[in-house]
């Protein structure tokens, strides 16, 4: 089972592959693994190694502390109650941008009626 710090190391992993450009292959192979190793250290499925992190951050030219930031307030945001570890991720789906696009496209009053709806449904008590 995954713990919030491998999902965390997994995220800033991913953010810097990707802000250099890297496909999973390419640093597979900088660090001498498979691609798919990576791919599981990403949706963190696999701990990440204190010798592997330190290659991961020279093969991605960053301190090894890079990875680590953000962690203590991700941990916060996770004991602070249900549903609030993963905030940061449930707005970067497709499925959230697009329902939320698709609200936006609606009328005023359409709009309300929905939230109303929505709410109804999760019990949250209607605020106006």
């Amino acid at each position: 089972m995954a713990t919030e710090i491998d999902l965390h190391l997994g995220r800033r992993l991913r953010r810097r592959r990707r802000l250099l450009g890297l496909t999973q292959q390419q640093l597979a192979v900088q660090v001498g693994i498979r691609f798919q190793q990576i791919q599981k250290y990403e949706c963190g499925a696999n701990r990440i190694s204190a010798a592997r992190l330190w290659q991961l951050a020279e093969a991605l030219e960053t301190p090894v502390n890079y990875f680590y930031d953000g962690l203590a307030e991700a941990l916060e945001r996770k004991d602070a109650g249900p549903g609030n570890g993963h905030g940061g991720e449930m707005f970067s789906r497709k499925e959230t941008i697009d329902l939320i696009q698709a609200y936006y496209q609606l009328g005023e009053r359409p709009r309300r009626r929905l939230l109303d709806l929505a709410k109804s449904l999760h019990g949250t008590p209607e605020t106006a």
